[in-house]
């Protein structure tokens, strides 16, 4: 999904002591990031974002969101899940 003519993209470091946890990464847009990692007997799925900050077009904003709400709404309710990112600048 990533692009060299892109400006924006998500990226998640992990410690070294939780890599062999690791199960899946998945890239849901080029602001949605999903790693997915087994933490005793809990599946921890963790969601790194990266909104689209106040200099963006309002489509895009809305694009965003409904990227974020769409790979959210995918995990079951009994799954642990985790968001991680940066708004600060983010204004509707």
């Amino acid at each position: 999904m990533g692009s060299k003519a892109k400006t924006d993209g998500i990226g998640i470091f992990v410690t070294e002591k939780w890599v062999d946890s690791v199960v899946s990464v998945e890239r849901h847009s080029e602001r949605v990031l999903v790693l997915k990692m087994v933490l005793d007997d809990c599946l921890l799925n963790v969601f790194t974002v990266y909104t689209a900050h106040s200099g963006k077009p309002d489509e895009e904003k809305e694009r965003f969101w409904n990227d974020a709400f769409h790979s959210v709404s995918s995990i079951p309710q009994n799954k642990m899940v985790v968001f991680a990112g940066d708004e600060s600048e983010y204004q509707k």
